[in-house]
């Protein structure tokens, strides 16, 4: 459809969102930095989204898969909770696009300094040194 719309680069974000997260979940359960708790969420998940059985059936339109995408929106949002948001971003294999719909799964809470402000944190260097790091040659 969006490839019929001339959106070639949403078509393609799209497609590579689920294997995207697939790889993010291997490397969070490798990274030590990731604590157990968060590590035995996402070891749970992963075969609850291979398994034909579901709390709502996946033949059920939308709603059998919408089931799936809550889970993953839950236990993407409590690893940023336990790991930090700047883990997660150094791992994210994918887009920028993709990346900030992970995030977004997972609102930002923070202090506000000493004026009242909350900050906005982001980590691009991080995200700029992990795709140096993975980048061949």
């Amino acid at each position: 459809m969006l490839l019929a719309l001339g959106r070639r680069h949403d078509a393609r974000d799209v497609a590579r969102f689920i294997p995207d997260c697939i790889v993010l979940f291997k490397r969070l359960l490798q990274d030590q930095r990731v604590p157990r708790g968060a590590k035995v969420a996402v070891a749970l998940l992963v075969p609850y989204l291979a398994l034909p059985f579901d709390i709502v059936p996946d033949f059920i339109p939308v709603a059998g898969q919408l089931d799936d995408a809550i889970l993953v929106a839950a236990v993407i949002a409590y690893v940023v909770r336990k790991s930090g948001r700047h883990i997660v971003t150094e791992l994210w294999p994918g887009s920028e696009r993709g990346l900030s719909i992970v995030l977004a799964l997972a609102p930002q809470r923070h202090a506000p300094n000493s004026q009242g402000l909350t900050p906005a944190v982001e980590n691009e260097p991080a995200r700029a040194q992990a795709e140096r790091a993975r980048a061949p040659g």
